[in-house]
Protein backbone atom coordinates (compact mmCIF):
# COMPACT_ATOMS: atom_id res chain seq x y z
CA UNK A 1 0.00 0.00 0.00
CA UNK A 2 2.82 2.40 0.83
CA UNK A 3 4.50 1.66 -2.50
CA UNK A 4 1.23 2.20 -4.39
CA UNK A 5 0.62 5.48 -2.56
CA UNK A 6 4.15 6.62 -3.33
CA UNK A 7 3.79 5.79 -7.03
CA UNK A 8 0.41 7.53 -7.22
CA UNK A 9 1.75 10.68 -5.54
CA UNK A 10 4.77 10.64 -7.82
CA UNK A 11 2.59 10.32 -10.91
CA UNK A 12 0.20 13.00 -9.71
CA UNK A 13 3.03 15.50 -9.29
CA UNK A 14 5.28 14.08 -11.99
CA UNK A 15 2.90 14.23 -14.94
CA UNK A 16 2.20 17.93 -14.39
CA UNK A 17 5.92 18.52 -13.93
CA UNK A 18 6.80 16.80 -17.19
CA UNK A 19 4.10 18.76 -19.01
CA UNK A 20 5.59 21.99 -17.65
CA UNK A 21 9.07 20.89 -18.77
CA UNK A 22 7.78 20.47 -22.31
CA UNK A 23 10.23 18.92 -24.79
CA UNK A 24 12.98 18.01 -22.29
CA UNK A 25 10.40 16.29 -20.09
CA UNK A 26 9.22 14.30 -23.10
CA UNK A 27 12.75 13.08 -23.81
CA UNK A 28 13.28 12.14 -20.15
CA UNK A 29 10.02 10.18 -19.92
CA UNK A 30 10.95 8.39 -23.14
CA UNK A 31 14.30 7.31 -21.70
CA UNK A 32 12.76 6.13 -18.43
CA UNK A 33 9.87 4.32 -20.12
CA UNK A 34 12.11 2.27 -22.41
CA UNK A 35 14.86 1.42 -19.95
CA UNK A 36 14.27 1.78 -16.21
CA UNK A 37 10.56 1.89 -15.32
CA UNK A 38 8.09 1.12 -18.13
CA UNK A 39 5.08 3.45 -17.96
CA UNK A 40 2.42 1.96 -20.27
CA UNK A 41 0.98 4.73 -22.42
CA UNK A 42 2.76 7.47 -20.47
CA UNK A 43 4.86 8.81 -23.34
CA UNK A 44 1.84 8.72 -25.67
CA UNK A 45 -0.32 10.68 -23.22
CA UNK A 46 2.40 13.27 -22.64
CA UNK A 47 2.98 13.68 -26.38
CA UNK A 48 -0.74 14.20 -26.99
CA UNK A 49 -1.10 16.77 -24.19
CA UNK A 50 1.95 18.76 -25.33
CA UNK A 51 0.90 18.70 -28.99
CA UNK A 52 -2.63 19.75 -28.00
CA UNK A 53 -1.28 22.58 -25.82
CA UNK A 54 1.07 23.90 -28.52
CA UNK A 55 -0.36 22.78 -31.91
CA UNK A 56 2.31 24.41 -34.16
CA UNK A 57 5.03 22.42 -32.34
CA UNK A 58 3.53 18.98 -32.88
CA UNK A 59 6.31 17.81 -35.30
CA UNK A 60 8.91 18.80 -32.69
CA UNK A 61 7.15 16.78 -29.98
CA UNK A 62 6.92 13.78 -32.32
CA UNK A 63 10.68 14.04 -32.92
CA UNK A 64 11.54 14.46 -29.22
CA UNK A 65 9.35 11.50 -28.19
CA UNK A 66 11.13 9.40 -30.82
CA UNK A 67 14.58 10.54 -29.64
CA UNK A 68 13.81 9.87 -25.97
CA UNK A 69 12.48 6.37 -26.58
CA UNK A 70 15.40 5.56 -28.89
CA UNK A 71 17.91 6.53 -26.19
CA UNK A 72 16.08 4.41 -23.61
CA UNK A 73 15.83 1.49 -26.03
CA UNK A 74 19.54 1.70 -26.79
CA UNK A 75 20.37 1.60 -23.07
CA UNK A 76 18.26 -1.54 -22.66
CA UNK A 77 19.87 -3.09 -25.73
CA UNK A 78 23.44 -2.40 -24.63
CA UNK A 79 22.90 -3.67 -21.09
CA UNK A 80 21.27 -6.85 -22.38
CA UNK A 81 23.96 -7.33 -25.00
CA UNK A 82 26.61 -7.07 -22.31
CA UNK A 83 24.81 -9.55 -20.05
CA UNK A 84 24.21 -11.95 -22.91
CA UNK A 85 21.67 -14.67 -23.47
CA UNK A 86 22.42 -16.43 -20.17
CA UNK A 87 21.55 -13.35 -18.09
CA UNK A 88 18.21 -12.86 -19.85
CA UNK A 89 17.38 -16.55 -19.45
CA UNK A 90 17.84 -16.17 -15.69
CA UNK A 91 15.52 -13.15 -15.52
CA UNK A 92 12.73 -14.39 -17.78
CA UNK A 93 10.70 -17.60 -17.57
CA UNK A 94 11.99 -20.14 -20.06
CA UNK A 95 8.73 -20.13 -22.04
CA UNK A 96 8.77 -16.33 -22.47
CA UNK A 97 12.44 -16.33 -23.43
CA UNK A 98 11.86 -19.07 -26.01
CA UNK A 99 8.93 -17.10 -27.42
CA UNK A 100 11.08 -13.99 -27.87
CA UNK A 101 13.91 -16.05 -29.34
CA UNK A 102 11.54 -17.66 -31.83
CA UNK A 103 10.19 -14.26 -32.89
CA UNK A 104 13.69 -13.09 -33.75
CA UNK A 105 14.46 -16.30 -35.63
CA UNK A 106 11.27 -15.97 -37.69
CA UNK A 107 10.90 -12.22 -38.20
CA UNK A 108 14.17 -10.49 -37.30
CA UNK A 109 13.59 -6.77 -38.02
CA UNK A 110 9.82 -6.99 -37.46
CA UNK A 111 10.33 -8.51 -33.99
CA UNK A 112 11.57 -5.05 -32.89
CA UNK A 113 9.72 -2.82 -35.36
CA UNK A 114 6.18 -4.05 -34.62
CA UNK A 115 6.32 -3.70 -30.78
CA UNK A 116 7.81 -0.21 -31.22
CA UNK A 117 5.08 0.76 -33.67
CA UNK A 118 2.01 -0.56 -31.85
CA UNK A 119 0.56 1.16 -28.75
CA UNK A 120 0.03 -0.49 -25.34
CA UNK A 121 -0.71 -3.07 -24.11
CA UNK A 122 1.89 -4.72 -26.39
CA UNK A 123 5.15 -4.45 -24.39
CA UNK A 124 8.29 -3.44 -26.28
CA UNK A 125 10.93 -3.71 -23.52
CA UNK A 126 11.18 -7.56 -23.52
CA UNK A 127 11.89 -7.46 -27.26
CA UNK A 128 14.42 -4.65 -26.83
CA UNK A 129 16.21 -6.67 -24.16
CA UNK A 130 15.91 -9.81 -26.29
CA UNK A 131 17.54 -8.07 -29.24
CA UNK A 132 20.57 -7.24 -27.14
CA UNK A 133 20.82 -10.62 -25.44
CA UNK A 134 20.53 -12.47 -28.76
CA UNK A 135 23.17 -10.21 -30.34
CA UNK A 136 20.79 -8.81 -32.96
CA UNK A 137 22.79 -6.44 -35.24
CA UNK A 138 23.02 -2.97 -33.70
CA UNK A 139 22.37 -1.00 -36.91
CA UNK A 140 19.26 -3.02 -37.72
CA UNK A 141 18.07 -2.56 -34.14
CA UNK A 142 18.46 1.23 -34.36
CA UNK A 143 16.58 1.34 -37.68
CA UNK A 144 13.78 -0.86 -36.34
CA UNK A 145 13.29 1.20 -33.17
CA UNK A 146 13.70 4.55 -34.91
CA UNK A 147 11.30 3.84 -37.76
CA UNK A 148 8.67 2.23 -35.52
CA UNK A 149 8.75 5.01 -32.96
CA UNK A 150 8.87 7.80 -35.57
CA UNK A 151 5.72 6.52 -37.28
CA UNK A 152 3.93 5.97 -33.98
CA UNK A 153 4.69 9.34 -32.41
CA UNK A 154 4.09 11.26 -35.62
CA UNK A 155 0.56 9.86 -35.62
CA UNK A 156 0.11 10.46 -31.89
CA UNK A 157 1.39 14.05 -32.04
CA UNK A 158 -0.72 14.82 -35.11
CA UNK A 159 -3.85 13.57 -33.33
CA UNK A 160 -2.99 15.84 -30.40
CA UNK A 161 -2.55 18.76 -32.82
CA UNK A 162 -5.70 17.96 -34.78
CA UNK A 163 -8.07 17.37 -31.86
CA UNK A 164 -6.38 19.63 -29.31
CA UNK A 165 -9.33 21.31 -27.58
CA UNK A 166 -11.42 18.16 -26.93
CA UNK A 167 -8.31 16.28 -25.75
CA UNK A 168 -7.25 19.02 -23.34
CA UNK A 169 -10.81 19.32 -22.04
CA UNK A 170 -10.92 15.57 -21.44
CA UNK A 171 -7.56 15.50 -19.61
CA UNK A 172 -8.44 18.50 -17.44
CA UNK A 173 -11.81 17.07 -16.55
CA UNK A 174 -10.58 13.58 -15.72
CA UNK A 175 -6.95 14.30 -14.76
CA UNK A 176 -7.08 12.58 -11.36
CA UNK A 177 -9.00 9.59 -12.73
CA UNK A 178 -6.49 9.19 -15.57
CA UNK A 179 -3.52 9.32 -13.20
CA UNK A 180 -5.17 6.82 -10.86
CA UNK A 181 -5.73 4.51 -13.84
CA UNK A 182 -2.06 4.81 -14.81
CA UNK A 183 -0.98 4.16 -11.21
CA UNK A 184 -3.17 1.06 -10.97
CA UNK A 185 -1.90 -0.14 -14.33
CA UNK A 186 1.76 0.36 -13.43
CA UNK A 187 1.51 -1.21 -9.96
CA UNK A 188 -0.68 -4.05 -11.21
CA UNK A 189 1.58 -4.80 -14.16
CA UNK A 190 4.72 -4.67 -11.99
CA UNK A 191 3.38 -6.83 -9.17
CA UNK A 192 1.54 -9.19 -11.50
CA UNK A 193 4.55 -9.59 -13.76
CA UNK A 194 6.86 -10.23 -10.81
CA UNK A 195 4.55 -12.84 -9.28
CA UNK A 196 4.01 -14.55 -12.64
CA UNK A 197 7.74 -14.72 -13.37
CA UNK A 198 8.44 -16.14 -9.91
CA UNK A 199 5.72 -18.77 -10.34
CA UNK A 200 6.93 -19.78 -13.78
CA UNK A 201 10.57 -19.97 -12.66
CA UNK A 202 9.52 -22.05 -9.65
CA UNK A 203 7.55 -24.39 -11.91
CA UNK A 204 10.53 -24.76 -14.22
CA UNK A 205 12.79 -25.53 -11.27
CA UNK A 206 10.40 -28.29 -10.13
CA UNK A 207 10.49 -29.76 -13.60
CA UNK A 208 14.30 -29.64 -13.28
CA UNK A 209 14.71 -27.96 -16.62
CA UNK A 210 14.66 -31.32 -18.35
CA UNK A 211 14.82 -29.79 -21.82
CA UNK A 212 18.35 -28.53 -22.66
CA UNK A 213 18.64 -24.92 -23.75
CA UNK A 214 19.61 -24.11 -27.30
CA UNK A 215 23.00 -22.41 -27.53
CA UNK A 216 24.24 -19.78 -29.89
CA UNK A 217 23.43 -16.18 -30.70
CA UNK A 218 21.07 -14.80 -33.33
CA UNK A 219 23.95 -14.33 -35.72
CA UNK A 220 25.24 -17.87 -35.18
CA UNK A 221 21.82 -19.38 -35.82
CA UNK A 222 21.37 -17.30 -38.99
CA UNK A 223 24.77 -18.45 -40.22
CA UNK A 224 24.06 -22.14 -39.57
Amino acid sequence: MQLAAFIFATLLVGFSTFVNWGGPGLVLVGIIDQSFIPVPGGIDALTIVLAASHPPRWPIYALLATIGTMIGAQLTYELSRKGGKETLEKKLPRRQFKKIEKKFEQYGFSAVFVPCLLPPPLPAVPFLAGAGALQYPRKKFIWAVGSGRAIRYTIVAYLGHRFGDPILGFFKRYEVAIIIAFAVLIVGASVGGYVLRKWQKSKEAREQNAEPSDGGSWQERKAS
